[in-house]
């Protein structure tokens, strides 16, 4: 096998791995740290605190939810 041979093959293998989400990612995280922030210091207890930083980890999925909900999407 060529180290032409070689090169293509990685090229091909490793193309299309990072998919173009980088700024929804960024969106999704700017998200997550303002709602952990939020809930976090609207806690009045250590696990008030904890359930605060899980919810600030799951919000976009109750977001679109109940927005589907909203517009009686099935």
């Amino acid at each position: 096998m060529t180290e032409e041979n070689c090169s293509s093959k990685y090229e091909r293998q490793s193309s299309g791995r990072h998919g173009g989400s980088g700024i929804a990612g960024g969106a999704y995280f700017m998200g997550f740290v303002a709602a952990a922030v939020y809930f976090i210091q609207n806690a009045t207890s250590f696990w008030n605190g904890v359930l605060g930083f899980l919810k600030a980890i799951v919000w976009p999925g109750f977001l679109v939810y109940y927005l589907f909900d909203f517009l009686n999407i099935p």
